[in-house]
């Protein structure tokens, strides 16, 4: 591979040996104007490095940008410092701060930018200007901004010189969370305070009652009252521990989600398993995820050398090696494991926020991969787009083997051609409480009659083509 600087030594060959072919035609014919022709291409490739390399070294550039993360719709504003610390003044240099292409181009774009992000500037020396741009998320993700850019060169165009400042900042987005009012989680699968039928562990915080001492128990299981009240030994017994609360599993392969409805659906899975995480925390309830989709962190491209001491050839090479990865080959799923929390809340979230669709497993590798994890107190609840032949039986052998199992369905209304078909193959598999969500409103709604559909009218004319 070769190099930019042997690209420029080959530049700064070619012209030397241009200007030694004028010298040694001006010997020849004896020409004096030849000569003097070879002496001013001679100074002038001399003077034209000189003031690249001096006005590129010179330059200094910070960035001031908040690294807080943040929610959708929110702006905020970023200055860019472009400081002339050298003794002579730079006539041109073009300043470019970096953000992600992909995010600006799409449609609609998850990023909107207002202000000056890239410019020409006129520095002299010890002088110091500013570039100021506000940038607001239209979307949740995982956003790098930066790094910055200068490029500079001499009058004639005979150099360019191309230098990177500082690193990207990641700035994550996290996904809307809507509030789910009325939704009585005990109604209909057990997410609440429930009584295991195996008492597997014990809580030592709940006195269930006294018993008389067996060999083997613990000093502090001792009730000291009973055993100094009735003259024997007596034991604590303590209520046996239970385990509520969720497992999400999303799914998030972008066969799943057609073009013609992106990233609407997508965005409103993504919105549907946030809300879903937060209320049932807010209910003090385990909760926990897993996904098929693909972690924007693993996108981004590490580099042993430090930015600011980067050359390169173009813009685009610049671009090209501080762009995120355009994909990851890796396979590995998503996973936050059930548990209690705020904090176990925040990853959920956090792992909403960088998640991407990827072409990686298929929902039902996903269920194989994390099946063995799962608590089995803990309801699944599956959040799909559709329902393959695939899907359903997955879902149906977590059904026969001991968990309670409920599906939402994302962007199928009632006319939708796909809704029968999808409630046919769950009814196949006796899963019955299944809900269908096509917007946030019904999102809102999620715990009334009608958000529940019934899979009885399908039960007899299922479609497993």
């Amino acid at each position: 591979m070769i190099s930019n600087k042997m690209i420029r030594t080959s530049g700064n060959w070619r012209y030397l040996l241009i200007v030694l072919g004028l010298l040694g035609l001006a010997l020849v014919l004896k020409a004096g104007l030849i000569a003097f022709a070879g002496y001013v291409v001679f100074g002038s490739l001399f003077l034209s490095r000189f003031l690249a390399d001096s006005w590129i070294q010179s330059l200094e550039i910070d960035r001031d940008c908040p690294r807080e993360a943040r929610e959708v719709g929110e702006s905020i504003v970023v200055r860019v410092r472009v400081a002339n610390r050298g003794l002579l003044p730079i006539i041109w240099v073009l300043v470019e701060e970096l953000l992600p292409e992909q995010a600006l181009v799409s449609r609609p774009a998850k990023l909107h930018v207002k202000g000056n992000r890239l410019r020409v500037l006129l520095l002299w020396p010890g002088q110091v200007k500013t570039l100021k741009y506000q940038l607001t998320f239209l979307y949740r993700g995982y956003y790098p901004l930066g790094p910055a850019t200068a490029e500079t060169g001499d009058v004639f165009g005979l150099y360019r010189r191309h230098r990177v400042f500082g690193s990207p900042n990641m700035v994550m987005v996290y996904p809307k969370v809507v509030p789910v009012a009325g939704y009585d989680f005990a109604s209909r699968r057990p997410i609440g305070e429930v009584r295991l039928a195996n008492h597997l562990f014990e809580d030592p915080t709940r006195t269930a009652g006294v018993r008389p001492y067996h060999l083997g128990d613990p000093l502090p299981r001792i009730h000291w009252r009973a055993t100094a009240r009735t003259g024997e030994l007596h034991s604590r017994v303590y209520e046996p521990t239970s385990l509520a609360g969720a497992s999400l599993l999303l799914d998030f392969h972008q066969e799943s989600y057609p073009s013609r409805s992106e990233p609407f659906c997508s965005e409103l899975a993504i919105t549907i398993a946030c809300s879903l995480g937060e209320a049932i925390m807010s209910m003090n309830q385990p909760v926990g995820l897993a996904s098929n989709g693909r972690d924007a962190a693993e996108r981004i491209r590490q580099f042993e050398t430090p930015a600011d001491t980067v050359a390169m050839a173009s813009r685009s090479a610049v671009r090209e090696r501080y762009e995120l990865l355009e994909r990851s080959d890796r396979l590995r799923p998503v996973v936050v494991e059930t548990r209690r929390g705020f904090d176990q809340f925040q990853q959920i979230r956090e792992a909403l926020a960088r998640l991407e669709l990827t072409d990686g497993l298929h929902f039902a590798e996903l269920i194989l991969e994390v099946g063995a994890r799962l608590p089995r107190e803990a309801t699944v609840i599956a959040i799909l787009p559709g329902v393959s032949v695939e899907t359903s039986v997955a879902l149906g052998q977590l059904r026969r083997r001991g968990f309670a199992v409920s599906v939402i369905l994302v962007g199928m209304d009632p006319e939708s051609e796909a809704r029968p078909v999808a409630m046919g193959r769950l009814a196949a598999e006796g899963i019955r409480d299944v809900r269908c969500i096509s917007s946030e409103a019904e999102l809102a709604h999620l715990g009334d009659h009608n958000a529940v559909a019934s899979p009885a009218e399908y039960s007899f004319s299922v479609d497993l083509a």
